[in-house]
């Protein structure tokens, strides 16, 4: 297992050191950032009262027939039209 170290640095700092990283190492820093932004971004949804409300209308909407998943529109979409 790793190591694991923390650290705390300026911003400034922080860009620095980024731009010393040949491209490949940018590169792997930018999917972990994406990664970790997209779990941040995805458990404030989780937690977001109005995003569960628009979830839960859409699923009601679904179960009713009053809407499609895209498999289904692309399956009969060309009858539709």
């Amino acid at each position: 297992m790793p190591a694991i170290v923390k650290l705390q640095l300026s911003l400034e700092t922080l860009a620095e050191a980024i731009s010393s990283l040949d491209l490949t190492e940018k590169r792997q820093l930018q999917e972990a950032l994406e990664q970790q932004i997209f779990e941040a971004e995805e458990a404030l949804y989780e937690d977001d009262a109005e995003t569960l409300a628009e979830i839960q209308a859409v699923r009601a909407e679904y179960n009713n027939g009053e809407s499609v998943t895209i498999n289904e529109y692309l399956a009969n979409g060309s009858e539709q039209r």
